[in-house]
């Protein structure tokens, strides 16, 4: 994107919520760290300058406070991607219009997700490991991917963490209902009792994998020595 070629973000004749956009991309660059000071100087005539900030998240900008980059005092935000460029006609629509999630719909939604994140599996106000903070579930919007190849929007609870790591990720229906239908009956007996449960017990074998492949190549192999002895 060539930005010279961009409209003017001080062109008075664009809605404000553009003109933002174009003050994001033009004035303070993707990467990039801004203060809320920096913004309202920017547009000293618009009263909620930050609103219209927000706005731009639901046409797929990202625009990071602290709570999801600790690095940043609570005045200061990042510019982390661009979303749809709302200056051109038709992309200033949200794309997450229809999925405004209510007070009851959240409640509703994390109940269904077993009180806890889908990604990592920590539950809200739990410790991270090796860590005094808590985890704060909230309501992410995943891209699912539908046998036939449609797309549909869904929403799921993930902590604020994995949240924010995983922007932009999607989910393959599809993929996994295929090859559920490849594995045999034994093995879609046993899946079928974990999806029921709704979770998985693993066995020592697996706990101990789990714990080998994380150790230092020297810690391994001190365990392919004991195994090789044994």
């Amino acid at each position: 994107m060539n930005i010279e070629e961009l409209p003017s973000w001080e062109d008075g004749s664009r809605g404000t919520m553009v003109r933002c956009a174009l003050w994001l991309v033009q004035v303070v660059r993707v990467g990039e760290v801004f203060t809320k000071t920096e913004l309202r100087e920017a547009f000293p005539e618009t009263s909620q300058i930050d609103r219209r900030m927000r706005d731009l998240r639901d046409r797929g900008w990202r625009i990071d406070t602290n709570r999801e980059d600790k690095t940043l005092d609570p005045s200061e935000q990042r510019f982390v991607e661009m979303g749809a460029p709302v200056w051109k006609k038709g992309q200033a629509k949200p794309k997450t219009a229809a999925m405004t999630v209510s007070a009851n719909r959240r409640r509703e939604i994390i109940a269904a997700d077993g009180h806890m994140c889908r990604v990592c599996g920590i539950a809200g106000g739990e410790p991270y490991e090796g860590s005094l903070e808590t985890a704060q579930l909230d309501i992410a919007r995943r891209e699912v991917r539908k046998p036939g190849g449609t797309t549909a929007t869904e929403l799921v609870t993930e902590c604020r963490k994995c949240r924010v790591g995983g922007r932009g990720s999607h989910a393959d229906l599809e993929k996994l209902l295929s090859e559920i239908e490849q594995m045999s009956d034994i093995e879609q007996d046993h899946f079928a009792q974990w999806v029921g449960e709704d979770q998985r017990d693993f066995s020592t074998m697996e706990r101990l994998w789990g714990l080998y492949r994380t150790m230092p190549a020297e810690s391994r192999e001190a365990v392919r020595g004991a195994l090789r002895n044994r």
